[in-house]
């Protein structure tokens, strides 16, 4: 079950693999998450010290969070992957040229995981070219509605 969704990324990138990671996170976020209450649209993913860290992801705390914690609530998080998985993501981010980006956090067995995808960066002709696609999807499903109807 989906709980956010990066529309935007799918928009600015080629997704050619993608990854299934966990997340270290506090109480607090938890149950913020649960709530509905985060948003990953401005979030990305880096690479400190051969581990991935998750910047940006912004989870806004409940007013009834604990009074002994101070929430920051863009702090940055670990990824948690195998690590050959790790390795390969490293190898292609730094020779290849591929960017990590955050596509969406869901659950998978009552976790709360992220899944990241290894992208390239479109150009603007490619985003051009996607909204023609989609246009012309789009008009194809409105003329058959209308061929279905008129008979």
């Amino acid at each position: 079950m989906s709980i956010a969704n990066n529309k935007k990324a799918f928009h600015d990138y080629f997704i050619e693999e993608k990854y299934e990671a966990g997340i270290a996170l506090e109480g607090w976020e938890v149950k913020s998450i649960r709530a509905g209450r985060v948003q990953i649209k401005e979030a990305y993913v880096v690479i400190k010290r051969g581990e991935i860290w998750l910047l940006g992801m912004h989870i806004t705390p409940l007013p009834t969070a604990s009074t002994h914690i101070h929430p920051d609530p863009v702090r940055t998080r670990k990824l948690l992957l195998h690590g050959n998985e790790i390795m390969k993501l490293i190898g292609k981010v730094e020779r290849a040229g591929y960017t990590l980006v955050p596509l969406d956090l869901h659950y998978t067995r009552g976790r709360i995981k992220a899944e990241i995808g290894l992208a390239k960066g479109k150009k603007q002709h490619d985003k051009r070219e996607d909204a023609k696609e989609r246009d012309w999807a789009r008009e194809k499903q409105r003329l058959m509605r209308e061929r279905v109807k008129g008979r």
